[in-house]
């Protein structure tokens, strides 16, 4: 059987989850944890990945990261061959610790990980057992769970340096608007957000899916996917993608500019600079003159209303193909 794809490319945003062989524990004792966290940090920085939340389970561990070179394969051999081999070693045992290769979900972090967050970060209660105490009572004891990157979420003083808390605590709204949010979520219960993912390993809506498909995956073979360098070791320029979105769109520079224009124009523009140029949205909003939050909003609203107008999604569609000449013009 073909296994899934693996989707690499600059920026990347993935959840990842590793399960121990045959459901048996990954982690025997606090020291293995420890050690764990210990080899994360390493295998963080020699890789350049960044790291947003974590959660240890006894037989099973989740991550959500962004890579910033294309490099989750590389990252997590390394990492998943370091502690397998220490936890071997310090146990006296031999052989696979791990069942078979880790699940990595390709995000649209934008729409997801704020609530990708809540629902990983869950996990240490997500029991029948849990189901038995108060809310409160819930919350309490995740606070108190060690193993996981929560407690920096909810308390500044409880932050870890190899974690970055900034982009999911924006989307929330800052660390006291995120403890009510995760609150909520104990009391009222929680969508499970893998409901959404698409083609087993795509966590995004039907425009995400299909950026992924028409930047990302070469044809060929359907047993491994291709790293992102093979298709292009450069990304658009945004001047590039400028030029593709007014000539298409049939406006003018001017009009990308204008800070009370067309919303829908300037939601494009942001679209695209952000999943093609690989700004961040702070970037992004000092070249449109707005705050990051307001990028935001205008990629929202442009998919709100790509639901809907048939014409906008061709239009899209054009520029993606653009885009599409122009990495195979690199490539070759």
């Amino acid at each position: 059987m073909a296994r899934p794809l693996r989707i690499q490319y600059p920026g990347a945003y993935y959840h990842v989850v590793c399960r121990g062989n045959k459901r048996q524990k990954i982690f025997l004792d606090e020291h293995d944890r420890h050690r764990f966290l210990k080899i994360l940090r390493e295998s963080l920085g020699i890789y350049s990945v960044v790291l947003f939340f974590y959660v240890l389970m006894d037989n099973h561990f989740h991550v959500g990261v962004q890579t910033i070179k294309a490099n989750l394969s590389e990252f997590m051999r390394r990492f998943n061959i370091c502690y397998t081999g220490w936890f071997n070693c310090h146990h006296a045992t031999c052989g696979h610790l791990y069942q078979g290769r880790y699940k990595a979900f390709l995000v649209d972090a934008d729409n997801y990980f704020l609530e990708l967050s809540r629902y990983i970060h869950l996990n240490p209660v997500r029991t029948s057992k849990s189901a038995t105490i108060s809310y409160k009572d819930t919350f309490e004891n995740l606070k108190l769970f060690k193993w996981s990157s929560l407690p920096g979420y909810l308390t500044k003083s409880r932050t870890l340096d190899f974690i970055n808390y900034d982009m999911v605590l924006e989307m929330a709204g800052g660390r006291h608007r995120y403890s009510d949010f995760f609150l909520d979520g104990i009391k009222n219960g929680v969508d499970n957000p893998f409901e959404d993912v698409q083609h087993q390993i795509i966590l995004g809506d039907d425009l995400f899916v299909t950026q992924a498909r028409n930047l990302y995956i070469e044809k060929g073979s359907v047993t491994e996917q291709p790293n992102y360098r093979s298709i292009t070791a450069d990304k658009v320029d945004p001047t590039t993608i400028i030029e593709y979105v007014i000539r298409i769109m049939g406006t003018r520079l001017e009009d990308v500019h204008q800070r009370n224009g067309n919303a829908i124009l300037r939601g494009v523009v942001s679209d695209f600079l952000y999943r093609y140029s690989n700004m961040t949205q702070r970037e992004i909003g000092r070249y449109l003159g707005v705050d990051h939050s307001a990028v935001s909003k205008l990629r929202n609203r442009l998919k709100q209303h790509m639901t809907t107008d048939k014409n906008l999604v061709k239009l899209y569609e054009m520029i993606v193909s653009a885009i599409k000449l122009q990495l195979s013009n690199v490539k070759t």
